[in-house]
């Protein structure tokens, strides 16, 4: 239902303008307050790259955190990561990650980056709290928010914005009627805006999510995704049928498709319950990182990877490496 009315498919949005004035106006506050300096941002001794998007759900944002990670680890810098963690309830924050810490503590996304990476990763619901933390644990050149554009507190160097090039902004209204976190005009201020799938507008980025082979939670064997029979699919993000549709294209026709809340946690009852011993349960990397502790040996993941056009991806990486290694 909730598509159908952010969507525009539905009137009912209607009922809902009211709520989404009162948000609207609650968001331009904010943003003004600390435009005109009636609040202070906190500066981070280290370059900080925003990696966030305008609209509530899934629009590909980790992958693209994830990749620019990776490419920047490539050029022989060290980033960090931090996060608001999504999903998670830590005894106490900031929280940093390592091999033992649970997706119940720093929510799944968290998790995800820090075990495909190997870069530190901090936890807060106070951005700033999770980079000195960061900052104290060892040497980093530059600090990637995942997600964090609304959270003006934390001053930014950089801001990369990810679209879903197929809904795109939906109706166009601010929460809840619509998807809308900032109006689209808020693009303009932004250094880059990034178009998971669909059509890439003049001055995007466009960004397709490349599928790997299928891994097994349980064991790490790796195999074609379309050997696997008898599929059954699962989904907990935060816009599943990308997911279904990814398997389709991989010659994937599912017995069954089983969409959940994005960052639902799971319990291992639940989960042996979705498919048979003579059935694969395939589910997402987000959804792997939850049920790696209690997982099945028929039970399988797929991981995609962010792919980025040459001249446009080195072009912004070029200019995130020479704020890097820029004097502050």
């Amino acid at each position: 239902m909730i598509e159908r009315i952010w969507s525009g498919k539905s009137p009912l949005y209607l009922l809902l303008l009211p709520f989404s004035f009162l948000y609207g106006l609650v968001s331009k506050l904010i943003r003004l307050s600390y435009v005109l300096g009636w609040r202070k941002a906190w500066r981070s001794p280290v370059p900080v790259v925003v990696v966030g998007n305008l609209t509530a759900g899934g629009n590909g944002k980790t992958p693209v955190a994830i990749w620019l990670v990776e490419a920047l680890q490539q050029r022989g810098l060290r980033p960090g990561v931090v996060s608001r963690g999504y999903g998670g309830k830590a005894a106490r924050y900031p929280l940093l990650l390592n091999t033992r810490t649970t997706t119940r503590e720093a929510g799944d996304e968290p998790v995800l980056i820090y075990q495909r990476t190997g870069a530190p990763v901090a936890v807060s619901p106070v951005r700033r709290e999770a980079v000195q933390a960061l900052l104290e644990q060892g040497d980093i050149d530059i600090v990637i928010t995942d997600d964090g554009l609304q959270h003006y507190a934390l001053a930014r160097d950089i801001e990369i914005v990810v679209v879903d090039g197929t809904r795109r902004f939906g109706n166009g209204w601010w929460l809840p009627a619509g998807p809308m976190r900032e109006r689209a005009a808020r693009l303009k201020s932004v250094d880059a805006v990034i178009t998971n799938g669909g059509e890439a507008k003049a001055g995007e980025i466009p960004m397709t999510l490349a599928p790997g082979d299928a891994v097994n939670i349980k064991t790490g064997e790796t195999r074609p995704a379309s050997t696997l029979t008898q599929v059954v699919a699962m989904a907990g993000i935060g816009h599943p049928p990308r997911f279904f549709t990814t398997l389709k294209q991989q010659g994937i026709t599912p017995v069954k498709e089983i969409a959940f809340a994005d960052h639902q946690n799971y319990s291992e009852a639940q989960l042996h319950a979705l498919a048979g011993p003579y059935q694969t349960l395939l589910m997402t990397e987000k959804d792997a990182v939850k049920a790696r502790p209690f997982a099945a040996g028929n039970w399988w993941y797929l991981p995609v990877d962010a792919s980025l056009p040459d001249p446009q991806a080195s072009a912004l990486l070029d200019s995130i490496t020479r704020i890097c290694r820029s004097p502050r």
